[in-house]
């Protein structure tokens, strides 16, 4: 098991497609205990349910985070996992995910983002995105070292042996994963596991990426 850092990072960077909104009925409801009386009165659907909260049912009722701003955009990372996962987490629950710095955040958004364009061989769009700045004072297992040991969860091209590591640290209730940037060379990144430590989230900037062809978009920031 990695050595553990405490991690005061303010300002952190998250950049969420912008389709997605801002706020959602987390943000209002008071506490979890309140959710089945809401999904009754409003006659909520199953399908509803599940597009609006994905797989809140897996996660702990004591984890979730409800009645303060940004509730919904926090808890959404956790219930819509990418299919397949991400480095650090499968895709039966998400995770927090942010730069610790902008510059890294558009390096790994053009990254995921290109994979998915590549795959569906699409050369020339835009995507719309939404920067979110969150703060974090916690505890969070640290593997930024440049060891044998932490190569295989920096591996650029398999997320095999990190989602694994992932699974060991969730099981020992750890608090997630600080760790070196694969697509950003001077960048970190932090994985946070727990929807509570994920503090004072507030809208950022949007920005445009313009893909032309292949290789990197050109990022504009937009006005308003």
């Amino acid at each position: 098991m990695p050595g553990i850092t405490r991690v005061h990072a303010n300002d952190t960077c998250r950049l969420v497609p912008s389709r997605f909104p801002s706020t959602g009925i987390l943000d209002q409801v008071a506490s979890p205990e309140d959710l089945p009386f809401l999904f009754e009165l409003e006659s909520w659907s199953n399908d509803r349910i599940s597009a609006e909260f994905g797989i809140l049912h897996r996660i702990p009722r004591e984890e979730w985070v409800t009645g303060r701003a940004m509730s919904s955009v926090v808890m959404a990372a956790y219930c819509h996992p990418r299919p397949g996962g991400g480095r650090f987490n499968l895709d039966d629950r998400g995770a927090w995910y942010a730069g610790l710095d902008l510059d890294t955040a558009h390096a790994e958004v053009i990254y995921h983002r290109g994979v998915e364009l590549d795959e569906i061989a699409v050369r020339d769009t835009r995507l719309e995105m939404r920067l979110y700045l969150a703060n974090f004072d916690a505890d969070f297992s640290d593997v930024r070292a440049r060891t044998r040991e932490h190569q295989p969860l920096h591996d650029p091209a398999s997320y095999t042996a990190s989602q694994a590591f992932a699974r060991e640290l969730l099981a020992q209730e750890a608090n997630g994963v600080i760790y070196r940037s694969v697509r950003h060379a001077s960048g970190e990144c932090l994985a946070c596991f727990r929807p509570r430590l994920v503090r004072n989230v507030r809208a950022g900037a949007h920005f445009e990426y313009r893909w032309s062809g292949r290789g990197r978009p050109l990022v504009r920031r937009m006005k308003g």
